[in-house]
C-alpha cells in the first residue's frame, strides 16, 4: 500500500527546541528531505513570534524553498492574522488548527474552541484560492482535561467540514493515548463523516506510535505526520512527547511491505543534518523562554 508521509521537523520539530535554527540551515534540511524523496513538508508556522520565536523567519523560509520540486510545502496558522501573513508570504497550502479541549485552546490559541472556529470560518471564506486543511490538537487526550470524548471531537470535525475543509488531521499531542482508545475515536469519526480524508499526527511518549500506525492503516488511513529524529512537541501542552520519527516510520512501513518512495539512506543523512543544526544553533535568550 502507498503511504504518504508529511515531515514536520521544520515546524513542529523545531518549535519546541530552545534554540534558533537559521533560515539557511532550515533550507538545507528541506533540500535533504526532498533529496530523500519526501514530497510533503510542513515548513513554517505563522504564529506570534513573541510566543514561538523559533518560527520568526517563516516568510523567509517559504521564500527560499526550491520552485519546481514537485513537493507540497505546508504552513500552519492559528488565526486570521496568521493566515494573512502566510498568504502574503506566498503560502498556498495552509493548515488551520484548533484544539479539541477548551483548556488547551486557551493555552495554545488564546481563545475558546467556539471562538477559534467561528473566527477561522470567516478567515477561510475570505481566501477562496488557498488550499486549506485542518489539524485538531489534543484530539484524544488533553494535558489539562484528560480523555476527549469522541462525540466532542466529532463536533470539531463537523465545524471544519462546514468551512469546506475535507482533509483533517487528528493529533495525539501528548503521545499517551492507548492505541485501542485512539482507534475507537477514529472509527467514530470515520463512521459519522466517511467522505472526509483523515490523517494522524502521532507523538510517541510510550513508544506505541508505530502500533497505532498499523491499526490506522487497517482502518484505511494512509497519511501520517512525522519528524526527523523524533523532534518536536507542543510548548503549550505540558508533557507533550516528541513526534514519531520519520526514519523509524519509513523503516517500519518498508518492513511491512508498504511503499513510501522515500530512500532510507538519504533520509538518514537528513536526520544527521537536522541533529547538527539543533546542536549547533544558538540558544534562545532567557526572556524568550517565558512563553514556554
Amino acid at each position: 500500500m502507498q503511504i504518504h508521509i508529511t515531515d514536520v521537523f521544520l515546524r513542529d520539530g523545531l518549535q519546541d527546541e530552545n534554540v534558533i535554527v537559521s533560515t539557511t540551515d532550515k533550507l538545507a534540511i528541506a533540500d535533504a528531505l526532498l533529496a530523500a524523496g519526501v514530497k510533503r513538508l510542513e515548513v513554517a508556522s505563522f504564529v506570534n513570534p513573541a510566543r514561538v520565536p523559533q518560527m520568526g523567519d517563516a516568510a523567509q523560509v517559504l521564500a527560499g524553498l526550491p520552485a519546481g520540486s514537485g513537493a507540497t510545502f505546508t504552513s500552519l496558522a492559528l488565526n486570521g492574522k496568521g493566515i494573512v501573513r502566510a498568504v502574503a508570504a506566498g503560502a498556498t497550502n495552509i493548515q488551520v488548527v484548533t484544539s479539541a479541549s477548551q483548556a488547551h485552546s486557551s493555552a495554545n490559541a488564546g481563545s475558546s474552541i467556539e471562538q477559534a472556529l467561528e473566527s477561522l470560518a470567516a478567515d477561510v471564506a475570505a481566501h477562496p484560492g488557498i488550499n486549506f486543511f485542518a489539524g485538531i490538537s489534543t484530539a484524544f487526550t488533553c494535558p489539562f482535561e484528560g480523555e476527549i470524548e469522541p462525540g466532542h471531537l466529532l463536533r470539531v470535525v463537523r465545524a471544519f467540514k462546514a468551512m469546506g475543509i475535507t482533509q483533517i488531521g487528528l493529533a495525539d499531542t501528548l503521545g499517551t493515548t492507548p492505541t485501542g482508545r485512539l482507534m475507537d475515536s477514529v472509527r467514530h469519526i470515520q463512521d459519522a463523516e466517511p467522505e472526509l480524508t483523515y490523517y494522524l499526527h502521532l507523538h510517541n511518549a510510550h513508544g506505541q506510535a508505530l502500533t497505532t500506525v498499523d491499526a490506522a492503516i487497517e482502518a484505511g488511513i494512509t497519511r501520517f505526520d512525522s519528524a526527523l529524529g523524533g523532534y518536536g512537541g507542543c510548548p503549550f501542552a505540558p508533557g507533550a512527547a516528541g513526534n514519531l520519527a520519520t526514519e523509524e516510520l519509513v523503516a517500519h512501513l518498508h518492513a511491512a511491505g508498504h511503499e513510501t518512495r522515500i530512500d532510507e539512506t538519504a533520509l538518514n543523512r537528513a536526520v544527521l543534518l537536522g541533529r547538527d543544526a539543533v546542536s549547533n544553533s544558538p540558544a534562545l535568550p532567557a526572556s524568550a523562554l517565558t512563553g514556554h
